[in-house]
């Protein structure tokens, strides 16, 4: 009686595994599988070279950027035109969640391959250059699925983001250093013979001081302080409180931590630069803490990498990123602040502002790491 029920439990999951097996060149039919579905209307194109994807995944955004698979010199990188470009919101694992973070990621690519007419199975090399990925296991359990995504055929490589920021600055080469103060802060540092140091990025809770949580956390502690007379008072306060229409601590408190995504409270960095313009101590003493907190951060990896050489006069790049450093009009500049302050130290610094956004330097990356290892293979560049 059982026998009979058995064998009709084993063919149906004989059938699962068939539903899962690759369909096209060894690709797995992914559990978001609706996401692709839009391959099903697209033809394949004769000589189609093939295109890659560059992802910069942040706490804020996603940007996924689509460019084609051409045998350029490296120092023709930049003509390498963009064929899609998609966003998205945040992919930070350590933010979502991993299954949402997840989600993001592949939206943004399905997305972008979809705008420029092309479908997985012309896919060359993808780099995901996420922030989060802060150690071998979280680089190997990303490629795990994007193995189930992709054809067996595409190259698959994993950052962290502050490698695609780096390389948006240095045209796909990882030398130099790299400064990100976006809603998190970190710095990242290549030497050319592949050595690498890292400072901060541990997130709010382990201390991104300069970035503009923190800043903006520090702002809110300020307006705390000074509501229960444990501190000055302060212009941030009536700042903060009419840009929300809150009117007492109580309030604010509650306004912070009934959303626990980082960017909304990074998004009140603005208050804490207009009230230091317009004269307010305490505000102008947070922002000088987030210089001297970013210009730490480099100082280490600087120093324990040797970028500026024995004598400390060595030149090196130095890239800065993220919104907390893009030039500000006003009397109070942080990015300026910073180069002024790195300079002195390092009197080699060159410090650049990229003209490309990072995703666009992961998918340098992508055609850079695609293109060195057809060089080690000895194999055509282009293939099917």
């Amino acid at each position: 009686m059982m026998r009979p029920e058995k064998e009709k439990e084993k063919e149906k999951e004989k059938e699962k595994e068939q539903d899962q097996v690759v369909v096209d060149a060894g690709m797995k039919r992914y559990r978001n599988g609706e996401i692709w579905e839009f391959e099903d209307d697209i033809g394949v194109s004769d000589g189609d070279s093939g295109v890659l994807l560059g992802l910069d995944g942040g706490t804020t955004s996603t940007v996924c950027i689509c460019m084609p698979m051409i045998p350029f010199s490296h120092s023709q990188l930049h003509s390498l035109p963009t064929l899609a470009r998609a966003v998205a919101g945040c992919s930070n694992h350590n933010s979502v969640g991993e299954i949402a973070a997840r989600e993001t990621i592949e939206k943004v690519m399905a997305h972008a391959l979809s705008k420029c007419g092309s479908k997985r199975s012309s896919v060359r090399a993808v780099c995901l250059a996420v922030s989060g990925v802060n150690h071998p296991t979280d680089q190997e359990r990303i490629l795990n699925w994007l193995r189930d995504i992709f054809p067996s055929h595409v190259k698959l490589y994993v950052l962290n983001d502050a490698l695609a920021a780096l390389s948006s600055g240095t045209m796909g080469k990882l030398h130099g250093c790299v400064l990100i103060a976006g809603t998190g802060s970190i710095t990242y540092g290549f030497t050319e013979d592949g050595k690498e140091a890292r400072a901060a990025g541990g997130g709010p809770v382990l201390g991104d001081w300069g970035s503009a949580y923190g800043i903006a956390a520090q702002a809110l502690t300020a307006v705390i302080r000074a509501y229960d007379g444990r501190g000055p008072s302060t212009m941030l306060t009536s700042s903060i409180f009419q840009r929300h229409g809150l009117s007492s601590a109580e309030e604010i408190i509650g306004w912070t931590y009934a959303d626990p995504a980082w960017a909304r409270i990074a998004a009140l960095v603005p208050n804490v630069v207009i009230c230091a313009e317009a004269g307010d101590e305490v505000a102008h003493k947070i922002l000088l803490e987030a210089v001297q907190e970013l210009v730490s951060s480099v100082k280490a990896v600087v120093n324990r990498l040797g970028l500026c050489g024995q004598d400390g006069q060595s030149s090196f790049p130095l890239v800065m990123v993220g919104g907390v450093l893009e030039a500000h009009r006003g009397s109070w500049d942080i990015g300026k602040e910073v180069i002024k302050c790195i300079t002195k130290c390092f009197p080699g610094v060159i410090p650049i502002r990229p003209k490309v956004e990072p995703a666009v330097g992961a998918a340098w990356l992508a055609w850079n790491f695609f293109m060195k290892e057809k060089e080690k293979q000895q194999l055509p560049i282009l293939e099917d």
